[in-house]
């Protein structure tokens, strides 16, 4: 019979190599809000993704060396709200919205409210959602959305109107946040395991995916998490048109 005493020890430890990971997404977070104060914005959206990388790696890290623990939950939370809630919010606000006085910075605020509320209510449901989708936009996406705008609008010199801009930055800084704690169902990605084996095309695919990123990242990273913050609408429609499909063909088979 296991020792449940050293099982609960071993789940409440801390581990190295998973918070390893979380540290680095986390300073990646606090180097992004830095190099926005110094006006790099580029510097402070590429931060942003890379964070967002290591935000993926350390739960994958974690189940493969089997080193979860309540403390790298707790601690990838408080990471995670940094990196992806005010890091991203504060790029936005000081590259566009300031323009806009009170409403830039309400936006901001809702971005980061919208940020907290979706990751505490990840944290609460976690047992009883669907893991093959999030309910809401992910944290990660949604500040990749933010960071993608500005580091293309930063990278490509966009020639649009500066009132434009800061109005595309307002309204999409809104959808960001308000998506993060709406029911859409945004797909997870879990069902993919890193430690199993893929046939050829699979390996083909993501070579194809790498190569498509690294032409034009912040075109590519851009436009691919644009499509994924409209998918969880896409599902949702599906699912809503299929249910009374199912309703309609349920009414017509009474008697």
């Amino acid at each position: 019979m296991p020792n449940l005493h050293s099982e609960e020890k071993r789940r409440r430890g801390i581990y190295l190599l998973p918070n390893a990971f979380t540290t680095a997404n986390l300073f990646a977070g606090f180097y992004a809000v830095v190099q926005a104060m110094n006006g790099f914005f580029e510097a402070a959206a590429i931060a942003i993704f890379l964070a967002m990388v290591f935000d993926g790696m350390d739960g994958r890290v974690a189940r493969l060396t089997k080193t979860q623990s309540a403390f790298g939950e707790q601690y990838d939370s408080m990471a995670d709200i940094i990196s992806f809630g005010v890091a991203p919010a504060f790029v936005m606000y000081v590259w566009a919205l300031q323009d806009l006085g009170r409403w830039g910075w309400l936006a901001a605020f809702i971005y980061v409210v919208g940020a907290a509320l979706r990751l505490a209510r990840f944290n609460t449901n976690i047992a009883i959602v669907d893991k093959r989708f999030f309910q809401g936009l992910p944290s990660p996406a949604a500040a990749a959305l933010i960071a993608g705008f500005v580091w293309l609008a930063v990278d490509n010199k966009l020639n649009i109107e500066a009132q434009t801009l800061v109005w595309s930055a307002f309204a999409l800084t809104i959808y960001a946040g308000v998506t993060m704690v709406s029911n859409a169902p945004f797909y997870s990605g879990k069902s993919f395991a890193l430690g199993r084996s893929v046939p050829f095309w699979g390996m083909l695919l993501f070579v194809l995916v790498f190569v498509f990123v690294s032409s034009d990242p912040p075109i590519t990273l851009f436009g691919l998490f644009v499509v994924y913050g409209l998918s969880g609408w896409g599902v949702m429609l599906w699912r809503w048109r299929k249910a009374r499909q199912l309703a309609a063909q349920r009414r017509a088979e009474e008697p």
